[in-house]
């Protein structure tokens, strides 16, 4: 399979700025979500296990706060686990939806995840769209108003604050109206914990890091030599974010696309960010984007925050107390 050429065009770009960087979205390939997959279950990882006790802890009260009969949208699903929290909780409030509509430029994890679901839950409708969540979206007939937007996993910290807005606001449009919108966001911490949860000591995090020189050795014809980038996360207090980093071990040159890059020993490919937001920050970030927050649950420990958010209405959140759901 050949990268797509619009793809190729943002790789081309990156790699040649200056400081360099590759597109994050090349990470899920079908080793790319194998991997993140084993990562989730890192004893560093607290993430995915903190958020999916959250959610298991406050269905209820979340299925309580949306509307019933709803089109749920989850962006960036490679996988169902987290959306079955709450369609089953909103099937326990009598309030089932209607359709979930999974979207993920990962192809094959969308059709694994619709055959999953396909004979777990015969009765949902499920429409799935194999698409870059960040581009516009066209929902389909099957997912009428009103819709539930969800977006778990901190997904949302691997955008620039900018491009998080426009992305709030593209996905407050593709929802339509009396739409709500439930947010997984990892809250700002020890810095000592998140390094180490992106900088695993068994080196999942690592091989999920060089996988993307090994896609675009596979899809576009290049010749890195993985082994000679190391992984590296840092901190950026100022940005408050950690930064994934794929370090040239050595002075060395690499073909691509009939160019040839050359890399100093120390030089630097910037391939992720993850934005670490505090509660009042991100209902900021949010209402710049013309939502309106309505509740926020965070664990005991304020690791990890749900924000529902709602395109109008009065605002019932309880921001004064937000370890409260």
């Amino acid at each position: 399979m050949a990268l797509d050429p619009g793809v190729l065009d943002e790789v081309l770009a990156g790699l040649g700025a200056s400081p360099r960087t590759l597109p994050a979205k090349l990470f899920y390939d079908e080793e790319g979500c194998r991997l993140f997959a084993a990562i989730t279950e890192l004893p560093e990882y607290y993430l995915t296990r903190t958020e999916h006790a959250l959610l298991a802890a406050e269905a209820g009260a979340i299925a309580a706060a949306l509307p019933a009969h709803a089109s749920v949208v989850e962006y960036g699903a490679s996988s169902e686990d987290k959306a079955l929290l709450l369609l089953d909780a909103l099937a326990a409030a009598g309030a089932a939806a209607r359709c979930y509509v999974p979207i993920d430029i990962a192809a094959p994890a969308l059709t694994a995840l619709t055959a999953r679901l396909a004979a777990r839950w015969p009765s949902l409708t499920v429409a799935p769209i194999a698409a870059d969540f960040l581009a516009p979206i066209a929902l389909p007939t099957a997912a009428p108003p009103p819709r539930v937007g969800f977006f778990p996993g901190s997904t949302i910290g691997n955008l620039e604050p900018a491009a998080a807005r426009a992305f709030l606001a593209r996905a407050r449009a593709t929802l339509g109206p009396a739409a709500r919108f439930l947010i997984g966001v990892d809250l700002r911490k020890d810095p000592a914990r998140l390094l180490a949860a992106y900088d695993d000591a068994a080196g999942v995090t690592a091989a999920f890091n060089r996988n993307l020189l090994v896609r675009l050795n596979r899809e576009a014809g290049a010749d890195f030599d993985p082994a000679q980038f190391a992984h590296e996360a840092r901190w950026n207090a100022a940005e408050g974010r950690i930064e994934l980093h794929l370090v040239s071990r050595r002075a060395q040159r690499v073909r691509l696309a009939n160019i040839t890059l050359t890399f100093s020993e120390g030089d630097s490919i910037h391939t992720e960010n993850c934005y670490k937001h505090s509660v009042q920050g991100f209902v900021a970030l949010a209402s710049a984007a013309g939502w309106q927050a309505r509740r926020v649950w965070t664990d005991a420990d304020a690791t990890f925050a749900l924000h529902l958010l709602a395109t109008g209405g009065a605002d019932e959140s309880n921001l004064a107390s937000p370890g409260i759901g």
